[in-house]
C-alpha cells in the first residue's frame, strides 16, 4: 500500500497532483489558467512562425506592416554588424576580430604551448594593434572614423576594451583599498565609493560633457572615448569589489606562507594571493561582464549606435516602416543578447569547474 502511494505521488503525474490540484479549488483556478496559457502560446506561434514574412529581402515583401517581417533582418543585416563601416575595409573589423576569438580559442586549449606568451599578448598586444587595425590612419589604412563604427562590432570594442582597462583598474583599486598605507587606502575607498553610487548614465553625460573642459586644448577624445572612460570607470570600481572579496576569502597562511618563502610584496600577490584571488571572483567577475555586454546599449543616447541603436536607426527607414518590422528587430536583438549571454555563461561555468580542479590539485 505504500509503495502504491509512493509511486502516485512521484514524477510529473504527482507534482501535478500536489501543486495544481490538490484540491476542486485548486483544480479550476489550474484549468482556467492553463487554458489562457495554451490560447496565448497558439496566438504567439502564429504571430511568430505562421503569419510571418520568410521570403524576399526587399520591402516589398512585408506588404503587410503588421505580420513579423524578417526579410528587413536578412536586408540590413550587414548593417546590424558594422554600422556605417565601409563596405570595402569590413575585412579589417573581420580581420581584427577572428585574430581575436583565434588567440583566445589558443588560450582554452590546455595543452597549448606558450600560453602564458599567449595570454600576455592577447592582454597587452592585442588591444593597441586591433585598435591601430580599426581605426586606420596609418601605413597605408585608409582612416574610418569611430562615428562610423556601429552594430555588433561596437558593442565587441566597447565591451572588450572597458574590460580589459577595468580589470586591470580594478585589481590595482582593490589592492589599494587593502594597502597598510593610509592614504592609499582612503584614496582608493573614496574613488570606489563614490563612482560606485553614480548612476551610469549621469556618469556618462558628465564625462561626454565636463571631459574636454579639464584637457589641454592640443588634445581631444571623440565620443566614444569618452563613452569608455566613464565605462571603464564604473565597471572598475565593480571589479575591484569583486577581488576584494576574493582577497578577503584568503586566511592568513596564505599569506605568511608567501612571506616564508622569501617572496616580497609584488612576488607574493603575482603568484600566490592575486591567482587564488581571482578564482574565487570568477563568477562574480562573469556577472559584471555580462551586465557590461548588456548596457553597451545605453550608448545609443548619446549617439552612439550599437546593435540596439543599429536595429532603431533601420527600423526608421521609411521604405521599412511597420510594426512587425520594428517588432522582428526587437525580437532579433532580444535573442541575439540572450544566445551571446548564455554563451557566455556556460563558458564561465566550464572556467569555474577548471579554476576548482586547479585549485583543488594544488592544496
Amino acid at each position: 500500500m505504500k509503495t502504491s502511494t509512493a509511486r502516485q505521488s512521484a514524477g510529473l503525474p504527482g507534482w501535478l497532483r500536489r501543486n495544481l490540484f490538490s484540491s476542486w479549488w485548486n483544480a479550476a483556478v489550474s484549468l482556467v489558467l492553463l487554458g489562457l496559457l495554451a490560447m496565448l502560446a497558439v496566438r504567439l506561434f502564429q504571430w511568430l512562425i505562421i503569419d510571418a514574412q520568410w521570403a524576399g529581402s526587399a520591402p516589398s515583401a512585408c506588404a503587410d506592416t503588421t505580420s513579423l517581417c524578417w526579410p528587413f533582418v536578412r536586408a540590413r543585416w550587414p548593417q546590424f554588424l558594422y554600422g556605417l563601416y565601409p563596405s570595402d575595409e569590413v575585412w579589417r573589423v573581420n580581420l581584427g576580430l577572428a585574430a581575436g576569438a583565434l588567440l583566445g580559442a589558443a588560450l582554452a586549449v590546455r595543452r597549448m604551448p606558450a600560453r602564458r606568451w599567449i595570454a600576455a599578448f592577447l592582454l597587452l598586444a592585442y588591444p593597441p594593434l586591433a585598435w591601430w587595425l580599426f581605426r586606420g590612419g596609418t601605413w597605408g589604412l585608409t582612416p574610418v572614423e569611430t562615428s562610423l563604427w556601429g552594430g555588433f562590432f561596437l558593442t565587441l570594442v566597447v565591451t572588450g576594451s572597458v574590460f580589459w582597462v577595468s580589470l586591470l583598474a580594478g585589481v590595482l583599486l582593490a589592492l589599494g583599498r587593502q594597502s597598510r598605507m593610509a592614504l592609499v587606502r582612503q584614496a582608493c575607498t573614496v574613488w570606489i565609493e563614490f563612482w560606485r553610487a553614480v548612476p551610469v548614465l549621469v556618469l556618462l553625460f558628465v564625462v561626454i560633457i565636463m571631459l574636454p573642459l579639464f584637457l589641454p586644448a592640443n588634445i581631444e577624445i571623440d565620443q566614444l572615448g569618452r563613452a569608455m572612460i566613464a565605462f571603464a570607470i564604473l565597471m572598475s570600481t565593480y571589479l575591484a569589489e569583486a577581488v576584494r572579496g576574493g582577497l578577503q576569502s584568503l586566511s592568513a597562511g596564505q599569506y605568511e606562507a608567501a612571506r616564508a618563502l622569501g617572496l616580497n610584496w609584488r612576488q607574493s600577490r603575482l603568484h600566490v594571493v592575486l591567482p587564488q584571488a581571482l578564482a574565487v571572483s570568477l563568477p562574480q567577475i562573469t556577472s559584471n561582464f555580462i551586465g557590461l555586454f548588456k548596457e553597451t546599449t545605453v550608448l545609443l543616447v548619446i549617439g552612439l549606435f550599437d546593435l540596439l541603436g543599429e536595429v532603431q536607426r533601420a527600423a526608421s527607414d521609411p521604405q521599412w516602416l511597420g510594426t512587425g518590422t520594428t517588432a522582428a528587430g526587437y525580437i532579433f536583438v532580444a535573442v541575439f543578447f540572450w544566445t551571446a549571454c548564455f554563451c557566455l555563461s556556460r563558458a564561465s561555468s566550464r572556467l569555474e569547474r577548471r579554476m576548482t580542479r586547479y585549485r583543488a590539485a594544488a592544496t
